[in-house]
Order: structure tokens, then sequence, then C-alpha cells
């Protein structure tokens, strides 16, 4: 997957060399140092990391990026300054309390890479772990108190019924979304999570796993992974009694005839390509499950 980058600094060396030669580990973007400026793009961007490519930088200029520095930090987005070792000095003694991450120049541009790469993706799998850590936590919850209500008296169980119907109705939708990019899970997880709840899956095995305990609406699949494509684990959960109903849509950058072809006579709910159009996938999946 990609990260997006956002940059700015006198620097244009460096900056120069994120878009020759890391622009496959990276979407780079470029910014003033003006306060609005970064405001603006934060806003409508959003990047995974800031990068300030540190060459000369006045004092006044280091502390008016303090300034926005602080707003970049409540969006917990990583920031990044390269320099050599005076330059990086200068900018930490003037800004003492903003959390950075220095790389000091001469450094080659592959360790540079490596250390940003690196860096996000040990933040992106801290992310997907505390998530499924709380997920988790609310499943363990929801067990005990379906085992209280099973110890319920035959009324008392009537009336819990009673009562979980008209919860029902009211629910979040389930969506679980498989595929072996990280980076497609997080963007369809940020995409559908306001509406409904969404858990992940990096392959089939973890999918048909979730679905012998767990419940949901609707199943988004890739089609391209290891070991069991979309179409294999299609066939599974179709094969399965409960969940042989279970709506399914491919949400694939497979363009192939033959191989869409394939899938469609399996009768799949919707077959979405990449990149993700947002307008479609929130259409889409309102229009099977609501």
């Amino acid at each position: 997957m990609k990260y997006k980058a956002l940059l700015t600094g006198n620097n244009k060396m460096i900056i120069g060399e994120f878009f020759r030669y890391m622009d496959f580990d990276f979407e780079c973007l470029t910014t003033s140092e003006r306060h609005d400026d970064i405001v603006s793009h934060l806003k409508y961007i959003n990047p995974d990391v800031f990068i300030y490519c540190l060459n000369g930088e006045s004092t006044d200029a280091i502390k008016r990026f303090v300034n926005v520095g602080f707003e970049i930090s409540k969006k917990k987005i990583p920031v990044i300054i390269i320099g050599d070792p005076g330059e990086c000095t200068q900018f930490l003694k003037i800004a003492p309390l903003m959390e950075v991450t220095v790389i000091e120049r001469p450094v080659a541009v592959q360790v540079i890479r490596e250390r940003i790469v690196g860096m996000l993706d040990k933040k992106m799998r801290m992310e997907h772990k505390k998530a499924d850590e709380e997920a988790e936590s609310l499943e363990d919850i929801v067990e005990s108190a379906e085992n209280l209500v099973s110890k319920l008296s035959a009324a008392g169980q009537e009336q819990e019924q009673e009562q979980d119907e008209e919860e029902e109705k009211y629910r979040k939708k389930h969506v679980l979304v498989v595929d072996d990019d990280s980076g497609v899970l997080k963007l369809v997880k940020s995409y559908l999570s306001n509406q409904y709840d969404v858990a992940t899956a990096k392959s089939g095995k973890v999918a048909m796993k979730f679905l012998e305990t767990k419940k949901t609406d609707l199943v988004l699949l890739d089609y391209e992974m290891p070991e069991e494509n979309g179409p294999q684990v299609m066939a599974k959960i179709r094969a399965n009694e409960k969940t042989k109903n279970l709506p399914i849509v491919f949400l694939t950058g497979v363009v192939d005839k033959e191989k869409i072809q394939e899938v469609l006579l399996m009768k799949p709910q919707g077959y979405l390509l990449k990149p993700i159009d947002l307008v479609k996938l929130i259409s889409t999946v309102k229009g099977v499950i609501g």
C-alpha cells in the first residue's frame, strides 16, 4: 500500500528524492510553510505522515511551524524532520514539547524510506491490534449477557426476546471486509464505520474462522488473495448451511473478463472495482443490507 506523505521545507533536493525514488511507498504532496496552507492540506488530504525537510530555516519560520505542528499532533499524524545535525538540534531547541522523529543527514534515500515505512507499518499494526482487542472485549460482554439470558425463567425469556427484537430494529448492521491488503482494510473501515459495525480479515481462512462463531450481514470480498482467492472463499461460504444465504459483494481490482464472468455465475450481490469509489461503495452496501 501507499502512505500519503505531506512534505514542506527548504530542502528541495530531499523533497525531490521522495517524488523520484519513493513513489512506490508514498503518495507525495507538498505544501508551503504558511499556517493556512498546511491546515487546509491536513483537512482535505488527511496525510499519514508529515515530513519537514530542513535547509537553513530561520528561527521565525520554525516558530511558525510549531504553531501548526500542534494541530498536526492533535490529528495523531507523525511528524518527521530531516536535516543536518545542527538544523535538527536547532529545531528541537525551539520546539522542545513537540513530538517528532528525527532523521539526520547525510543519510541514504533507502534508509529514510525504511525508517518512515517501518514506523508507519508499526503504527498501523498497533491500531489494528487495539481495534481487535476492543472488538473481542465487546464480544465477551455480549457472550456473558447471552449466558445470563439463558438462565431466566420462561416468562423472563419471552420478555427478553421481545426486547431483543425491538433492539434489533435499531442496531448497526455488520460488515466483514476480506482483503490481504491492510491499506484497503483500513480505508474501507474508515469509509463505513460511521454507519456500520466493521470487522476485517486478511485472508479467507481468517474470514471463515470469524464466521464459525460470529455473525455478519454482508461480506466485502477481494478476488486476488494468497492461499485462497475470492471465488474459493465464496464457495465455502455458500456450502455452509449457516452462511449459505449471506450477501457477498466483490471489491477488487480484477478486470479480466473470464474471471469476472466466473464470479458473476456464482451470483454475488455486487461487484465493485478498485480504486474504491466512496459514493458507490456506500450506495451498494445500503442497497444490499440497508
